[in-house]
Protein backbone atom coordinates (compact mmCIF):
# COMPACT_ATOMS: atom_id res chain seq x y z
CA UNK A 1 0.00 0.00 0.00
CA UNK A 2 1.58 3.34 -0.92
CA UNK A 3 1.21 5.52 1.79
CA UNK A 4 2.71 9.00 3.64
CA UNK A 5 2.00 8.15 7.05
CA UNK A 6 2.55 5.27 10.01
CA UNK A 7 2.78 5.21 13.74
CA UNK A 8 4.81 2.71 15.19
CA UNK A 9 4.53 0.95 18.63
CA UNK A 10 7.73 -0.34 19.77
CA UNK A 11 8.99 -1.80 23.17
CA UNK A 12 12.34 -4.41 22.73
CA UNK A 13 10.02 -6.80 22.23
CA UNK A 14 8.10 -6.20 19.03
CA UNK A 15 6.84 -2.95 16.67
CA UNK A 16 3.78 -2.21 15.30
CA UNK A 17 3.86 -0.82 12.25
CA UNK A 18 0.53 0.87 10.67
CA UNK A 19 0.55 2.67 7.84
CA UNK A 20 -2.71 4.02 6.52
CA UNK A 21 -3.98 6.92 4.61
CA UNK A 22 -7.60 8.58 5.13
CA UNK A 23 -9.48 5.48 3.64
CA UNK A 24 -7.21 2.27 4.66
CA UNK A 25 -4.98 0.92 7.35
CA UNK A 26 -2.24 -1.21 6.88
CA UNK A 27 -0.96 -3.24 10.18
CA UNK A 28 2.44 -5.19 10.82
CA UNK A 29 3.33 -6.70 13.93
CA UNK A 30 7.39 -7.24 13.94
CA UNK A 31 8.98 -9.57 16.54
CA UNK A 32 12.35 -9.41 18.45
CA UNK A 33 14.51 -11.95 16.94
CA UNK A 34 16.04 -12.71 20.53
CA UNK A 35 14.89 -15.31 22.94
CA UNK A 36 15.69 -13.17 26.21
CA UNK A 37 12.48 -12.23 27.93
CA UNK A 38 14.56 -9.66 30.05
CA UNK A 39 14.41 -5.98 29.32
CA UNK A 40 15.97 -5.54 25.73
CA UNK A 41 19.75 -3.87 25.64
CA UNK A 42 20.76 -2.00 22.54
CA UNK A 43 22.33 -5.06 20.72
CA UNK A 44 19.53 -7.31 21.29
CA UNK A 45 17.40 -4.54 19.76
CA UNK A 46 19.47 -3.99 16.27
CA UNK A 47 17.54 -6.87 13.76
CA UNK A 48 14.27 -5.69 15.45
CA UNK A 49 14.80 -1.70 14.45
CA UNK A 50 16.22 -3.09 11.21
CA UNK A 51 13.16 -4.56 10.52
CA UNK A 52 11.00 -1.78 11.53
CA UNK A 53 12.95 0.21 9.33
CA UNK A 54 12.62 -2.37 6.49
CA UNK A 55 8.79 -1.99 6.96
CA UNK A 56 8.85 2.11 6.98
CA UNK A 57 10.77 2.37 3.51
CA UNK A 58 8.89 4.80 1.18
CA UNK A 59 6.91 6.56 4.34
CA UNK A 60 7.26 10.02 4.30
CA UNK A 61 5.96 10.46 8.23
CA UNK A 62 6.33 8.41 10.99
CA UNK A 63 5.19 8.87 14.82
CA UNK A 64 6.78 7.00 17.20
CA UNK A 65 5.11 6.14 20.27
CA UNK A 66 5.53 3.11 23.07
CA UNK A 67 6.88 2.97 26.41
CA UNK A 68 10.16 3.22 27.78
CA UNK A 69 13.21 3.89 25.81
CA UNK A 70 13.06 1.17 22.75
CA UNK A 71 11.70 5.12 21.04
CA UNK A 72 14.56 6.56 22.04
CA UNK A 73 17.25 3.89 20.80
CA UNK A 74 15.18 3.38 17.80
CA UNK A 75 15.61 6.91 16.71
CA UNK A 76 19.42 7.02 17.50
CA UNK A 77 19.72 3.77 16.11
CA UNK A 78 17.87 5.13 12.56
CA UNK A 79 20.61 7.94 12.61
CA UNK A 80 23.22 5.84 12.19
CA UNK A 81 21.33 3.62 10.29
CA UNK A 82 18.60 4.42 8.54
CA UNK A 83 18.92 8.50 7.40
CA UNK A 84 15.71 8.26 5.73
CA UNK A 85 14.01 7.01 8.54
CA UNK A 86 15.37 9.39 10.74
CA UNK A 87 14.53 11.98 8.89
CA UNK A 88 10.70 10.71 8.79
CA UNK A 89 10.30 10.25 12.14
CA UNK A 90 8.26 13.62 12.99
CA UNK A 91 7.57 12.54 16.88
CA UNK A 92 7.93 10.65 19.91
CA UNK A 93 5.59 10.08 22.40
CA UNK A 94 5.35 7.96 25.32
CA UNK A 95 2.35 5.30 25.44
CA UNK A 96 1.83 2.36 27.61
CA UNK A 97 -0.35 -0.69 25.55
CA UNK A 98 -2.59 0.62 23.39
CA UNK A 99 -5.06 -1.01 21.34
CA UNK A 100 -3.17 -0.51 17.24
CA UNK A 101 -6.91 1.32 16.72
CA UNK A 102 -6.01 3.58 19.28
CA UNK A 103 -2.63 4.26 18.03
CA UNK A 104 -3.61 4.95 14.91
CA UNK A 105 -6.45 7.46 16.24
CA UNK A 106 -4.12 9.05 17.92
CA UNK A 107 -1.78 9.19 14.87
CA UNK A 108 -4.34 10.38 12.61
CA UNK A 109 -4.39 13.51 15.20
CA UNK A 110 -0.91 14.12 15.30
CA UNK A 111 -0.53 14.21 12.02
CA UNK A 112 -3.79 16.36 11.17
CA UNK A 113 -2.49 18.61 13.40
CA UNK A 114 0.97 19.34 11.59
CA UNK A 115 -1.38 19.51 8.32
CA UNK A 116 -3.04 22.02 9.77
CA UNK A 117 -0.45 24.07 11.01
CA UNK A 118 1.48 24.01 8.08
CA UNK A 119 4.52 22.41 9.93
CA UNK A 120 7.42 20.29 8.14
CA UNK A 121 7.29 17.20 9.92
CA UNK A 122 11.65 17.60 9.87
CA UNK A 123 11.62 20.65 11.64
CA UNK A 124 9.32 19.90 14.28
Amino acid sequence: MSTFHAVVWIDHQEAHVMMFDREHMQAQRIHSRSHHKHQGKPHDSKALFADVATALAGVHEVLLTGPGMARDEFVAWAKTHSALVAAAISASIASDHPSDAQVVALARKHFQKLDQMGLDPALV
